[in-house]
């Protein structure tokens, strides 16, 4: 099968990512083997490639916003059957017997596996998954619309939940890329005000058609205080600017697996008032069964960028210089 890999990790113009000729995998005991008809381009696949998440194997192929058809199921296999249409997202498996995961923290789990990371993901033409940890998708969502719900959405979607957004209540969006573009949707199916800070002229603009309230610069104060922030941009510098347009009581929730260094806080202007700061670490297969019931309610609509297959290296380019409004997927048909 075609694949791609990423060789010697750096930045994009190094070209880190190598396309291979590699073996087709085979499904072992409680597997589906998948072939891949779309996949996502998550910001985390470039922090694979660039180094900044250290691969686990060497040769790794990336890929977690996974949308394939089953062509085969390994031993013990029952859950799903060739033809079904089925999802590959970030959390590919968890021990299921540690503390967290006993508690329905399997977010937490302390020996994870990842797709794309651990186990091999979806640039490429086929890969198994763990059929527990496959979603069945939403028929309302084509495969390039399906493809970013599996990571920017559910991840998104805990995000939000981790910013505890009142009723009604003024989210700030930090960053307005795939992930960013989705959980505004929501917020603002439940009402909220949207404020979105961001670099991108495009990515304002798509704000705006959404319904955002007010758009500005990254590191622009918004017009009103926020009952809670979401940071998507991978940008340490930005925690003080987000803490600073909290309201009283606001949480900031920082969304992405990779930061760079914040720098220090001032606790009088930052962080007293009870202003909150939190994580979001991966997510729970409840997070994204839930998630993908409020997806097909609403409905959400993907912004999505198509590549081919053949130009993952492109996409990747293109997500690391800022060049992509919404979602950049890969779409095995174009290859």
């Amino acid at each position: 099968m075609r694949a791609w890999r990423v060789g010697q990790p750096g930045p994009m113009r190094s070209g880190p990512l190598v396309a291979d000729e590699c073996p087709d995998p085979i499904p072992g005991p409680g597997e589906v083997l998948l072939k891949v008809r779309a996949c996502g381009v998550c910001r985390t696949d470039l922090h694979l490639a660039e180094g900044d998440l250290a691969p686990r194997h060497p040769g790794v192929i990336p890929g977690h916003e996974v949308v394939g058809e089953v062509v085969a199921c390994g031993p013990r296999a029952t859950r799903f059957s060739p033809g079904d249409r089925i999802g590959a997202a970030w959390l590919g498996g968890t021990c299921g017997v540690c503390r967290f995961c006993l508690r329905g923290q399997e977010n937490l789990c302390l020996s994870p596996l990842f797709t794309g990371w651990d186990r091999d993901g979806g640039y490429a033409e086929l890969m198994t998954v763990a059929e527990d940890f496959a979603y069945r998708l939403p028929s309302s969502f084509p495969d390039e619309e399906a493809a970013p719900l599996l990571c920017a959405g559910i991840i998104g979607y805990r995000a939000l939940s981790r910013a505890e957004l009142p009723i009604g209540g003024r989210l700030g969006i930090y960053g307005f890329g795939g992930s960013a573009h989705l959980a505004a949707q929501i917020a603002l199916y439940r009402g909220a005000r949207v404020y979105v800070m961001t670099r991108s002229e495009e990515a304002r603009n798509l704000a705006l058609e959404l319904g955002a309230t007010f758009v500005g610069g990254a590191d622009e104060q918004p017009p009103d205080p926020l009952d809670s922030a979401i940071l998507f941009a991978p940008a340490g510098d930005l925690v003080p600017v987000a803490l600073r347009a909290l309201d009283r009581g606001g949480t900031l929730a920082v969304a992405g697996i990779h930061l760079s260094d914040i720098p220090p806080l001032h606790y009088a202007t930052e962080l007293f008032q009870e202003r909150q700061l939190r994580s979001v670490t991966a997510n729970t297969r409840a997070d994204g069964e839930e998630f993908f019931r409020i997806a097909a309610e609403i409905p959400l609509r993907p912004t999505t960028v198509p590549y081919p297959f053949s130009a993952a290296d492109r996409a990747l380019l293109d997500l690391s210089e800022d060049r992509i409004t919404g979602a950049a997927v890969l779409r095995m048909d174009s290859a």
